[in-house]
């Protein structure tokens, strides 16, 4: 071949190349902007929760996304990574050369080493029998640390002083904002590798393990022994989105790994799309900002991320990124003009139904905290008697003529953007 055959080859290799790396480059760059967006100590521990939640969304998307593998006990990687790299920094604080900055490597040690061993007895099942051996898994685990104090701490767990280590070029990571950009720097990174991960032979022979296993077995490829590594790389990222959580809180609990932990990261990948690489990012900062600032405003906060995943499930079971790739032929065919009116015909009922959702709810919190002899609190600002008659009706009537109102705009949306489909494929 010719050198000016192979310039000509190679320039659209390189331009793929630099298109698939631009949105990892505006990533880096938005992590670096964004502690002067968000200002403050609670920006900054909310930034930090985002990328931890990242990592640890990404991690379980590999196994349910990309493999197919609905893990319900994947906080357990979190959970043990995150008490590894805590007795890593309790070794620094007694004088080991143990930098701070390697703790996320620690856990990610940590949970290769669980997922290998639990993955040697789940992978061997697929579909609902793995889903039902990995809940096993959990609660055994969740039990033995509760029953080995002296390694675990119990139920008040360990915890530790990550600014009391060895300094790193003369950084302790004392401060929120050091410790934030250590955070975005392991979750950047990744993120990276579980991107570069979908690129692979293994990620692709985990795509056709989810899609047709009996194929796969028919090529000559064992399908237990590549969901064991998928399983396995799961749990090493799952471990360093625990190390970065023991960096970022100073303390690790039993809670890290609880049911709980394991169900708010199916919610996450599920609301963001699990359909996606994208997706759970999506997810991860959602679900993170409704815990982390709603809980400060509502006790209701999980309540609300509850119907959120419920909406999302039933109406749009592609989650956000499956809505945004839906809209996206039309977009850049030039026919979102033609959805917007019909969609802001929907604005009205939908804000009214939620104003009276949201109302309904806050209602019943208040109510229960009266009850139990507290004072009725404020509901989002405004004072309403819970035991009163009145607030109860006004928040059926708004919910009630919410839905009606959608039920009369959802025609006119759904032929909009029917036609609106049909027209930007046939262009």
């Amino acid at each position: 071949m010719s050198a000016p055959a192979q310039t000509a080859l190679a320039r659209p290799q390189s331009g793929a190349a630099l298109r698939a790396m631009l949105p990892w480059v505006l990533a880096a760059l938005a992590a670096l902007i964004l502690p002067h967006v968000v200002p403050g100590g609670f920006g900054l521990s909310l930034l930090c929760r985002m990328g931890i939640a990242i990592v640890f969304a990404l991690s379980f998307n590999m196994l349910l996304g990309q493999g197919g593998m609905l893990d319900f006990g994947h906080a357990v990687f979190l959970g043990l990574g995150g008490f590894l790299a805590m007795h890593a920094m309790k070794l620094a604080d007694a004088g080991w050369w143990i930098p701070l900055p390697a703790l996320p490597l620690v856990g990610a040690a940590g949970g290769l080493a669980v997922a290998i061993l639990a993955g040697w007895v789940s992978t061997r099942r697929a579909g609902t029998a793995f889903a039902m051996i990995t809940l096993g898994v959990a609660e055994l685990v969740v039990a033995v640390v509760l029953l080995l104090p002296s390694v675990f701490g119990g139920e008040e767990g360990l915890s530790g002083d990550r600014s009391s280590g060895p300094p790193l070029l003369g950084v302790d990571f004392g401060t929120q904002i050091q410790a934030y950009y250590l955070i975005a720097a392991w979750a950047w990174a990744a993120a990276l590798l579980m991107w570069l991960y979908t690129r692979t032979p293994l990620g692709r022979l985990a795509n056709a393990i989810r899609d047709n296993p009996e194929r796969v077995g028919f090529l000559g490829y064992d399908a237990a022994r590549i969901r064991l590594l998928v399983f396995s790389l799961s749990g090493l990222f799952a471990g360093i989105a625990g190390g970065l959580a023991a960096l970022n809180d100073e303390i690790v609990t039993a809670g890290n790994m609880s049911p709980e932990a394991s169900s708010a990261v199916l919610v996450m990948t599920f609301i963001g799309g699990v359909g996606t690489f994208w997706g759970p990012v999506i997810g991860a900062v959602l679900i993170t900002f409704l815990s982390v600032a709603l809980s400060t405003v509502t006790d209701a906060w999980q309540l609300y991320s509850g119907l959120l995943f419920v909406a999302m499930v039933v109406w749009a079971p592609g989650g956000i990124s499956g809505i945004i790739l839906a809209h996206a032929p039309v977009v850049r065919a030039g026919f979102a003009g033609r959805l917007a009116p019909a969609y802001a015909a929907m604005l009205p009922g939908f804000f009214l139904a939620l104003a009276g959702t949201l109302g309904l709810a806050e209602l019943g919190f208040r109510l229960q905290s009266v009850r139990n002899g507290a004072s009725p609190r404020p509901v989002f600002g405004m004072a309403l008697d819970p035991q009163g008659v009145l607030p109860w009706v006004v928040a059926a009537i708004l919910l009630l003529a919410g839905a009606w109102l959608l039920r009369r705009a959802a025609p006119a949306a759904r032929e909009a953007w029917q036609e609106a489909s049909v027209m930007a494929q046939v262009q």
